[in-house]
Order: structure tokens, then sequence, then C-alpha cells
């Protein structure tokens, strides 16, 4: 589709959901107009409009933050844009990764859980050790007992998928999940970094995995 199909409205604005390419999590909402919307497309960076200070904006032009696009989306009505991004930094003016971050509700039927807070939590027992926890007992005992773990967690998800258990199988794949992540925490290994990877292993343009892995 083209610029001039999108619908902005009266203030010549159109919402643009900004989302991380690689978890999914939303960023923040933010505006743009015509102007803004080629801008971003040219440089491959969101730039938007300010509608507190009535000028364009660059997102990163102070904060070193880039964010750099990877696809641009319009509704089914065209308009609002969903724009998937490789950060360089936080999200937030406030250094949050994202702007969501003050809860109002949270469903007593679904955990509020994800691989990003998981992760998040085993490099804070790296950095933060806490007497008690199974995480911090890896750190400390370091790479050789790290290994270790990771080696049995294989073997187990080996024979429990051979032996047709798939519940087994299962709990067994979480088990070596969690504590490849541990050994990623150990080496300074981020989710990016992975992803990236993953990522350069199909049809996708490698410059954004040249750039995430700078």
């Amino acid at each position: 589709m083209k610029i001039e199909e999108l619908k902005f409205g009266l203030d010549k604005l159109i919402p643009a959901i900004i989302q991380d390419y690689y978890t999914k999590e939303v960023l923040t909402l933010a505006y743009m107009n015509e102007e803004s919307l080629k801008i971003s497309i040219q440089e491959g960076k969101t730039c938007f409009y300010s509608r507190s200070r009535k000028e364009l904006w660059r997102k990163g032009e102070t904060s070193g933050n880039y964010q750099h696009i990877v696809s641009i989306k319009a509704d089914c009505d065209k308009d609002a844009l969903v724009i998937e991004v490789v950060k360089d930094g936080p999200a937030c003016h406030l250094g949050n990764e994202s702007c969501f971050c003050d809860k109002l509700y949270q469903s007593e039927k679904f955990n509020d859980f994800s691989y990003e807070k998981l992760f998040d939590m085993i490099k804070d027992r790296k950095e933060n050790p806490k007497e008690g926890s199974y995480t911090t007992y890896l750190f400390n005992k370091g790479i050789d007992k790290i290994l270790k773990k990771v080696g049995e967690e294989c073997t187990e998800v080996i024979v429990a998928a051979k032996g047709g258990s798939r519940d087994e199988t299962i709990y067994e794949i979480s088990d070596l999940v969690y504590h490849g992540m541990v050994l990623m925490a150990e080496l300074g290994i981020s989710n990016k970094q992975i992803f990236a990877e993953l990522a350069g292993r199909h049809v996708i343009d490698k410059k954004i995995k040249q750039e995430t892995m700078k």
C-alpha cells in the first residue's frame, strides 16, 4: 500500500504502536504525520511528531536509543500503524525498556510470565546473589557445574522423547531451556544475540543482525 492511502486524523496525525521485533513487546505509542512517516521510511529509523512541542523528533537523537525499523503495517481501517523495530536502548524516557510498565489489571487466570522476565531474574541472581536460590548456587559453582547440568538436561530430553512421554518431554525441555539461559547469563550472551543468529539463518535482512550485534 501507499502512504496516500492512510487515513490521518483531523490533526493530520496517525497513531503508531512501536513493537520490539524480537520479543514482540509493545514499547510505546507515538504519533506520526505524513512528513515524519516519510522520514522514518527514508532513514530506516523512527521519527515522530510531538503533539506537545508541535515539532518532529527522531527517537534516539539525544539519548542514542535509536529504533531501527524492520516493518511498518497499517490496520484494516488504515488509520493506525504497527512498527516493528530493533532498538538500541530503552524505549521509555524514564529508562524503562517499555513505556507500558504501570500495571492496571492482571487476570488471576493467567500467569504474568515471559521469557524476558525469567532471563532478567536469572541475570539478577548472578549480579545480586540470593541465599537459598538454586540459580545463585549454579553461578557460585561456576561454568563447569553449569555445563554439567546442560549436558544432563540434554540427555534427559532425549530419554523422555524416546520414551514417548509428551508431558515428560515438555518438562525436561523446560529444564534444558532454563539451564541454557543460566549458561547465557554466565557467558554474557544476550537474547538479542541469539535471536539475531536465528534470524540470520533465514531469508531476513542481514542488516538487522549486523546492527544488533554491534
